[in-house]
């Protein structure tokens, strides 16, 4: 009789891994507000009246991990779903999942995100009917289409993902010898924590020198970035990947605590030392090098510490989806409203992030959870109560042994 392999277990590691990666989007956007100089990139806003240089850190630190930690994990999750559910499962999920919260947020929060800059850095500059001429952005009905990504360009780019990772997924399942091959050197490659730092780093050299860029553009405009697209799409494809060697997760145990230590080290030293003397190339390696150390550094530490289930971080889990989608507006406005205070730039960035965050937490656990928002977000409602996720998880555990 032939067996039938059971289903890959849930990940609680990467799970609690992929929530924090967009709930560090809260910090990055509060904290950017306070670092002062010239608006960069599509963040306008500035208080230049209290702000410190030496918060940037904690933003360009969170940006050089946060988001390729998620997409190899979103990529990681894709395979999962491909080589479990199928493919057609794959492609439905990631399209509900992906594609219909885009369309639907893309077009709620274009008004709040773009209308809230507006209002704020009105503010800023001291117009005192701030209000009125923010309005003055939308004159007409054509005014309201969203004309940029936000936030949600994430979104936008894992759309496109799955779509190509689903006919690569199909053509390498027609090429079995071939995918064979690539599974067995990446698989050699992988389970060596030093080679795979250094071959890794040196392939995201190879390109940001293909974009001729120190670092990758956050592009929010509809029409893709070719660079944008490659630079995360690499690290898509790393995690599908590494569902094929998932018996290898266990290797980002090893060294965790000092590449973390080590990643964090030189990019601080980066950040605050003067480096207008260094090449590109080498500004190139040293970025790339930093992103790789956090990335097996943090991930490590997350599979050390969080394989497990914990009621709590499965409710933070189940909620992040709604904590990003829903408190770009919020780390806008909120700025506005505490103007005037006339306080240390690092306290303001606190107070933006946390009563951010106790917004969306609090939303989440009253109108979106248990309610049609939730299903639409996550699939299906889920409890309020951490007593009733606990006791789900232990219900589900005879099932789960069975099913080994």
């Amino acid at each position: 009789m032939k067996s039938i392999p059971h289903k890959t277990e849930r990940l609680h590691a990467l799970d609690s891994l992929r929530a924090i990666m967009m709930m560090l989007g809260v910090v990055l956007h509060s904290v950017i507000t306070y670092t002062g100089g010239e608006p960069q990139g599509a963040w306008l806003i500035r208080d230049l009246n209290n702000f410190n240089p030496d918060l940037g850190w904690i933003g360009s630190i969170i940006h050089v991990f946060r988001m390729p930690i998620f997409m190899l994990v979103a990529g990681f999750f894709a395979a999962l779903l491909f080589y479990e559910r199928g493919k057609r499962q794959m492609f439905k999920n990631r399209m509900q999942r992906l594609t219909w919260p885009f369309v639907v947020f893309v077009i709620i929060l274009f008004v709040p995100v773009v209308g809230g800059m507006q209002y704020t850095l009105n503010v800023f500059e001291g117009n005192t009917d701030a209000f009125a001429i923010a309005a003055e952005r939308f004159p007409n009905l054509a005014s309201f289409i969203p004309n940029k990504t936000m936030h949600l360009w994430f979104l936008y780019y894992l759309i496109m993902f799955s779509v190509v990772s689903f006919f690569l997924g199909s053509l390498f399942k027609t090429l079995p010898k071939t995918s064979g091959t690539i599974n067995k050197y990446y698989f050699e490659i992988f389970k060596r924590p030093i080679v795979r730092l250094v071959i890794f780093t040196a392939l995201t050299v190879l390109i940001l020198v293909f974009m001729d860029r120190t670092w990758v553009n956050t592009s929010t405009s509809f029409v893709p970035e070719l660079g944008t697209f490659f630079f995360y799409f690499y690290f898509y494809m790393v995690g599908w990947l590494l569902f094929k060697a998932k018996s290898l997760l266990n290797t980002f145990k090893r060294y965790d605590w000092q590449f973390t230590l080590l990643g964090t080290a030189i990019f601080t030293w980066y950040f605050f030392a003067d480096t207008s003397g260094l090449s590109l190339y080498l500004i190139m390696v040293i970025r790339c090098l930093c992103c790789w150390l956090l990335i097996f550094g943090i991930t490590g530490l997350f599979i050390r510490f969080g394989s497990h289930h914990s009621a709590r971080m499965r409710y933070v889990s189940d909620s992040s989806y709604w904590v990003y989608l829903f408190h770009l507006p919020l780390t806008i406005i909120i700025p506005a409203l505490i103007a005037d205070w006339d306080i240390a730039a690092g306290f303001k960035f606190l107070i933006v992030t946390t009563t951010t965050s106790i917004i969306c937490f609090a939303t989440y656990h009253y109108f979106v959870r248990t309610t049609f928002i939730g299903k639409f977000l996550n699939g299906r409602t889920y409890p309020r109560k951490i007593s009733e996720i606990r006791k789900a998880y232990l219900a589900q555990q005879p099932q789960l042994q069975l099913d080994k």
